[in-house]
């Protein structure tokens, strides 16, 4: 059966999640400030107001996990 084996992967990248967001702790914590920092009081977040912190993080989960499968 198929969506067993895509269950299976699904589940390995979701143990390996953690350690591949430590990597990241400088990015996440820019990206968790500035997403606190504009949000203050009743403040909505709004669609690319933190996109470039965002990105930075992706990107350095993206990098982490290739360097984990190799």
């Amino acid at each position: 059966m198929s969506g067993s084996s895509a269950w299976s992967r699904s589940r390995e990248k979701l143990r390996l999640f953690p350690e591949l967001f430590a990597q990241c702790a400088p990015e996440a914590a820019t990206y968790g400030k500035c997403v606190s920092a504009t949000t203050t009081g009743r403040q909505e977040l709004k669609k690319d107001m933190c996109a470039k912190e965002f990105e930075a993080l992706k990107t350095c989960f993206t990098n982490a996990a290739k360097r984990k499968a190799k």
